[in-house]
């Protein structure tokens, strides 16, 4: 995965938030409801989009957002 494509949200209390999330669910995105491996930090949609050179912001939580 191409680190470059995408950053932290520069939104700290975001940030904070989202970690604090992962940190309880066991590093599944904490806006998603299934604990599948589709859901894991980074996930499968926000990897997607990566792919994808037409779609530029978020990821579904925030926590990070491509360039």
């Amino acid at each position: 995965m191409d680190k470059s494509k995408f950053h932290l949200n520069p939104d700290a209390e975001i940030v904070k938030n989202i970690r604090e999330g992962l940190k309880r669910t066991g590093g599944y995105c904490p806006c998603r409801l299934q604990h599948i491996p589709e859901n894991i930090c980074i996930c499968k949609e926000f990897k997607e989009q990566l792919a994808d050179p037409n779609y530029h912001g978020p990821c579904h939580c925030g926590l990070y957002v491509k360039d």
